[in-house]
C-alpha cells in the first residue's frame, strides 16, 4: 500500500474548496472579466509557448502582486472580489497558489485543470511556439 504524502494532504485540502476550471472554459472567464495569471517559469513560457491574454507573474513574487493592499500588486488587481484564475504548468501548484490567494481575502481564485499542458493538448491557441496558432 502507498502512502499519501504530506505534499498529497497539502493539495488535496487546498483543492477541496476551488471550483477548478477547465482549460475550455478560459476564453468565458477572461470576457467574464477574470485576470488569468500564467506562474510558469520563463524556461517553460519560452520552451512551450505562453497563454494568449495571461498575466505572467514570477511565482516569487505572486502573493505581492496579487495582494490588493500591497504597494507592489499589479494594476490588474483592482480589489478583494477580483476573479483570478492561476494556472502553472500541470495544474498541481496553481491549486496551492490559489488556496493562498484566498487566504489573502481573494475569495473568488481558483486554477485551471492540468495546467498549460492540458491548454495545449487541447489545442487551444499557445503565443510563442513556432507552427502553433497565435
Amino acid at each position: 500500500m502507498v502512502e499519501s504524502s504530506a505534499i498529497d494532504a497539502l493539495l488535496e485540502r487546498a483543492r477541496a474548496d476551488l471550483d477548478r476550471v477547465q482549460p475550455a472554459d478560459l476564453d468565458r472567464e477572461m470576457a467574464d472579466g477574470a485576470v488569468v495569471v500564467d506562474t510558469r517559469p520563463v524556461e517553460q513560457r519560452t520552451r512551450d509557448g505562453e497563454l494568449p491574454g495571461a498575466v505572467v507573474v514570477d511565482r516569487n513574487v505572486l502573493e505581492w502582486r496579487l495582494d490588493p493592499a500591497s504597494p507592489y500588486r499589479i494594476a490588474e488587481v483592482t480589489g478583494y472580489d477580483l476573479d483570478v484564475v492561476v494556472l502553472c504548468n500541470q495544474g498541481y501548484s496553481s491549486s496551492l497558489v490559489a488556496d493562498t490567494l484566498r487566504s489573502l481575502g481573494l475569495h473568488r481564485a481558483v486554477d485551471v485543470i492540468g495546467g498549460f499542458e492540458a491548454w495545449a493538448a487541447d489545442g487551444l491557441p499557445v503565443a510563442g511556439r513556432p507552427g502553433l496558432a497565435a
